[in-house]
């Protein structure tokens, strides 16, 4: 069997726990009187793992590969197909995987880009880098690692040397599904969006992945009139061999281009049927018990406990909050000032949580893994994420993680940096509702499908909130939104006082500022501050009010 078998690999396996079986384990076929050799039999069990795994029988292409490690130990295709099983739904155990089929095999070319591409999940972008060059200098026109380079550029806030990779890649295969979104993406982020536009619009014409083309290029400018992709969206939803993810992005791209003409009913129309084709659920019980754990875990007399733990950096600066609340627009205007790097949305964090077992999934008592956190490990963690963001700007007095749902984590930034500046983005509520819905967020934002539940959601945010506030007094800075765009002065300078750094003018100009955009505000921050988006939910009101209800006395706040 060939083992450098391409990453489409990957594109075979579903997000979620690896499923029951559903059919009998399949056995290596065994000529009569001919007993195969070990690597054969290794062979035939891979052939058949691969199988399975297209069949998404996923537990059973799983228990196959750890039958060739039991008897192969470190067999390193058996490694790297694991590495695809858990990919979706387990990122350190991938990143595990691949590794050590890379340590097995480290000429192998797919091995090192399928380990640079787990590195860009977990926002571990130098080591990513690393992997893919080197990759690069194996197999020098592999396109899948030209274009997964130019992405891990672009999310690095290196833009200008994707580009050129996502050029050579075009030259290699003008109609390949990943090139031409990529330089649109990295186009986006430098605010180029005609030129972004441009190739979206030939990916079109090439018929290339044409619901995820659309879906992008709606985003690259606001719709004053009409255009011509509208008719032609919605002639694409008409195809009967659609599926659900194509219908998920073609529904959110009309119900833009809707929004935008103030077609408001037409496009809210969209929205809830681009919800529906998710086919996405979010277990809002079971997210409230982890909030509960959250609170009964972190407690003022917990703190108190461990002053001293951490480290006493101000370099770290969280801006938190829900999506859509200006966390964006807020890192742009920190991110102009000459001190202070954005480094966008990063999984760091997430990843510190995970490993000591604040997980969503562990509902239960918190109580044991948080206590596991020494000072010595405390110290230990914070100075490897200072590590990681002096990758960003190693002159920077501050440094941006703009993930919103830190709100989270403010607990754990206590316990690692006790002198962060946490910054909280705060909307009107029923404003941040909307703004959410009509995203086209990922499975990972799954709450955001259904309106009852989206205001269930943010109920449990503002219950953590106010329980950070209290434990944590003086220390988190709230940003409110509709105060951002009424004094954008005064609130900036508010801002970069809380920073603890003087005041530059060019915080007022953030809109100017060269770097990187990777969020869906991208094209709103290229623009001076507006106003249109306080209040924007009434125009939404005939059709949101079991959000309104769902909020309950949260709806006036």
């Amino acid at each position: 069997m060939n083992n450098r078998l391409p990453p489409a690999w990957s594109k075979h396996i579903k997000p979620g726990p690896t499923p029951k079986a559903k059919g009998p384990i399949l056995k290596p076929t065994v000529s009569q009187g001919n007993a195969q050799s070990r690597a054969q039999a290794d062979e035939a069990l891979l052939n058949q793992a691969y199988a399975l795994q297209q069949a998404q029988r996923l537990d059973e292409a799983q228990d196959l590969c750890l039958r060739v490690l039991a008897r192969t130990p470190n067999h390193p295709l058996a490694l790297y197909i694991l590495g695809t099983l858990y990919q979706r739904y387990d990122d350190e155990m991938a990143l595990r995987y691949f590794a050590r089929a890379v340590g097995e095999e480290p000429k192998n070319p797919y091995y090192h880009l399928s380990l640079g591409e787990a590195y860009v999940k977990v926002s571990e972008y130098s080591p990513a880098i690393k992997h893919m060059l080197y990759a690069l200098e194996l197999q020098p026109r592999l396109i899948e690692v030209l274009c997964a380079l130019g992405r891990a550029y672009t999310k690095f806030d290196k833009p200008d040397l994707a580009l050129p990779l996502y050029e050579k890649a075009l030259k290699i295969n003008r109609d390949h599904p990943k090139v031409r979104a990529g330089l649109a993406s990295a186009l986006s982020g430098l605010g180029r969006m005609d030129e972004a536009a441009a190739f979206l619009k030939e990916a079109i014409g090439r018929r290339i992945d044409v619901p995820a083309a659309y879906h992008d290029l709606v985003q690259t400018k606001k719709f004053t009139e009409e255009p011509e992709e509208l008719q032609s969206i919605l002639r694409e939803l008409g195809n009967p061999k659609l599926d659900p993810d194509g219908a998920y992005k073609l529904h959110h791209a009309a119900g833009k281009v809707l929004n935008d003409l103030k077609r408001y009913s037409e496009a809210f129309d969209h929205f809830n049927r681009g919800k529906r084709a998710s086919g996405y659920t979010f277990d809002i019980n079971l997210y409230r018990r982890w909030i509960d754990s959250l609170i009964e875990t972190f407690t003022p007399d917990f703190l108190a406990a461990r002053a001293g733990y951490g480290n006493p950096s101000e370099v770290p600066v969280f801006v938190v909050g829900m999506p859509r609340s200006g966390t964006t627009l807020t890192e742009q205007i920190c991110a102009s000032h000459p001190d202070v790097q954005g480094a966008g949305e990063l999984n760091k964090l997430r990843r510190v949580a995970n490993a000591i077992g604040l997980k969503t999934s562990s509902a239960g008592d918190l109580s044991r893994p948080v206590m596991s956190v020494t000072q010595d490990l405390s110290r230990k963690l914070a100075e490897e994420h200072l590590s990681y963001l002096r990758e960003w700007a190693p002159a920077a007095l501050r440094v941006v993680d703009k993930m919103p749902h830190n709100f989270e984590m403010i607990g754990l930034i206590g316990l690692l940096f006790p002198n962060a500046r946490i910054i909280h983005c705060r909307r009107d509520a029923i404003d941040n509702c909307v703004s959410c819905f009509v995203q086209s967020f990922n499975k990972g934002h799954s709450y955001n499908t259904d309106l009852r539940i989206l205001g269930l959601y943010y109920h449990e945010y503002d219950r953590l909130m106010r329980h950070w506030n209290e434990v944590f007094p003086g220390l988190i800075f709230e940003n409110r939104y509709e105060t951002l765009v009424e004094d954008q002065e005064a609130q900036s300078r508010r801002l970069i006082d809380y920073l603890g750094l003087p005041w530059d003018d060019a915080c007022l100009r953030f809109f100017d500022r060269d770097g990187s955009v990777n969020t869906p505000s991208r094209w709103q921050v290229r623009q001076p501050i507006y106003k249109s988006s306080v209040k924007r939910w009434k125009n939404y009101e005939n059709e949101i009010q079991t959000l309104i209800d769902a909020l309950g006395d949260l709806a006036d706040k």
